[in-house]
């Protein structure tokens, strides 16, 4: 939650934040945006109010959800609910903290247990339940928690499974040698009507393929961070029993296995050069409150991606989203900087599942030169292989994406306030939409105001897209900002093909969107 200082409350600190979205939906047949919101509601939106107070030890957090035909929830759906999105009341007494209510944590790097919420994907699995940390020694933390997680299709919901999980760390260090382990356990035991379901799902298999479903399922993992030097080392493997798990090509059956994760990365870095390298494993790993959840519902944990993430527009459609079933890769990242003017990055990503069909490829390379007093220059070219099939789970003729996308962006500092930066990209590409092309005007007037302007067009459209669109169109973004002190307002007309969006490694497949945004967020 944002902390901005509102005042002594009692001899405590409030603080708060406030987030707001309006979309006017305006129906366009040409690009498919013609569900119901475009038909019957015209109009939907979604507000956050949050209070954090603070006072001799003791910390209140209090948030309000509100919910009126948004269509975050099932993008194309209406979604309508208000209410006490979260709280939670937090006391520290001597080495021990303990809190109640909505509780937002993780367990190393998540892939065991991570409860968060992203609000552009409206991920909120927030633990509700308790949470007791204690300091056992100066280098020795433990944790334990115990709850149920949010389900945000209604607030005030839970899914019914238990989650418990219990953690240790400690912080070591011994000259220029720095050393993080942790181990977590965690276990979750479902309930009987999350049980009916996967019952009812085995006795609809073929009987050679039915099992006995478990109702207690337990995962362990142990992760070490080691520094040394120049030198930085992660690693991190983690295991979970016998579960029934959705296979999601094969019409949703179940099937029962154990699974694991084994991720690390190694990286240098000095003065010039830095470079990492990202490897990963991942079998049977789906960590959700119950086989019957799917898509991003009922996600306990959070993998970490493998590739590297793009902002540039028409890459950012082909993000490698983390496979929780079968998943096997490598990165290499390396940065060069010879002069104080000059940054060369590439990158190289390689992918596929355990039965090594091919998932991603990637080759990448990227300089960035300031070497002019008011002008920056960053350039580059990506080389891309991206499984759509099986990463958006739907039939296409031409299930392998190959791109090659250059990509130009000019910055020109007008004066210590005003700047403006030119982006373009170009993507060569058979498959999918065909070939795009995406140009953006962006004009600063720091540190109130921002304006920009893009256009994404497909010049050689592929008519065995998966969205069937037969004719090209003009998707044009027109965007407007204005900051003053802690509030922010934002205006935008919005024309934008369906595709994928993506958080870190969780994504999901959007529908198109045509229509004006509004928000607002402020702080206090």
């Amino acid at each position: 939650m944002s902390a901005g200082v509102l005042g002594a409350f009692a001899q405590g600190t409030l603080s708060g934040e406030f987030m707001a979205n309006a979309n006017f939906y305006v129906r366009d047949s040409a690009i498919n945006a013609n569900n119901q919101l475009y038909n019957n509601y015209k109009s939907g939106g979604e507000a956050w109010l949050g209070l954090r107070y603070n006072y001799k030890g003791f910390t209140a957090t209090l948030r309000m959800d509100a919910m009126q035909n948004s269509n975050l929830y099932l993008p194309g759906t209406p979604y309508t609910t208000f209410g006490i999105g979260s709280w939670s009341l937090s006391k520290d007494i001597g080495k021990a903290s303990i809190t109640g209510g909505y509780i937002y944590d993780q367990i190393g790097s998540g892939i065991l247990f991570r409860s968060y919420e992203d609000r552009g994907l409206l991920i909120d699995n927030a633990l509700v339940g308790a949470r007791v940390k204690y300091q056992l020694t100066d280098n020795i933390n433990i944790k334990a928690m115990v709850g149920q997680q949010k389900d945000v299709s209604a607030v005030n919901k839970f899914y019914g499974p238990i989650i418990k999980t219990f953690s240790a760390e400690g912080d070591f260090q011994a000259g220029n040698v720095h050393l993080s382990p942790g181990v977590g356990a965690l276990n979750r035991t479902m309930d009987q009507t999350s049980m009916n379901a996967v019952v009812s799902s085995i006795n609809n298999m073929e009987v050679e393929a039915r099992f006995v479903p478990r109702y207690n399922n337990y995962a362990f993992t142990a992760y070490n961070t080691l520094s040394v030097g120049n030198f930085s080392w992660y690693a991190e493997g983690s295991y979970k029993t016998h579960e029934a798990i959705v296979d999601p090509y094969q019409s949703d059956s179940l099937y029962d296995a154990p699974g694991s994760v084994v991720y690390t990365t190694l990286g240098y870095a000095q003065k010039g050069i830095a470079v990492n390298l990202t490897g990963k494993r991942t079998e049977n790993f789906s960590m959700r409150t119950s086989p019957n959840e799917t898509l991003i519902r009922g996600i306990m944990n959070w993998q970490p991606i493998i590739a590297r993430l793009h902002p540039q527009r028409l890459m950012a459609r082909y993000t490698p989203a983390s496979q929780d079933l079968s998943e096997q890769g490598t990165n290499m990242d390396l940065l060069i900087t010879p002069n104080d003017n000059l940054t060369i990055t590439t990158d190289f990503t390689y992918i596929n599942n355990l039965n090594n069909i091919e998932l991603y490829r990637e080759a990448y390379g990227e300089f960035e030169y300031r070497g002019m007093k008011k002008w920056l220059f960053d350039g580059g070219v990506q080389y891309m292989h991206y499984n759509q099939q099986l990463y958006q789970v739907t039939p296409v003729k031409d299930p392998i994406v190959k791109a090659t996308t250059p990509f130009l962006e000019v910055t020109y500092r007008i004066n210590r306030k005003q700047s403006l930066r030119f982006e373009g990209e170009y993507m060569f590409t058979k498959q999918d939409y065909g070939d795009w092309a995406f140009a953006l005007l962006e004009y600063n007037i720091a540190p109130k105001w921002s304006f920009s302007a893009s256009d994404m067009y497909p010049t050689h459209l592929n008519p065995n897209n998966r969205d069937n669109i037969q004719t090209a169109v003009h998707y044009f973004n027109v965007f407007g900002a204005f900051t003053q002190g802690a509030n922010r307002f934002t205006l935008s007309y919005v024309r934008q093909p369906s595709g994928i969006n993506c958080t870190g490694g969780v994504c999901r497949y959007e529908p198109a969107f045509n229509g004006l945004k509004i928000g607002l967020t402020s702080s206090f």
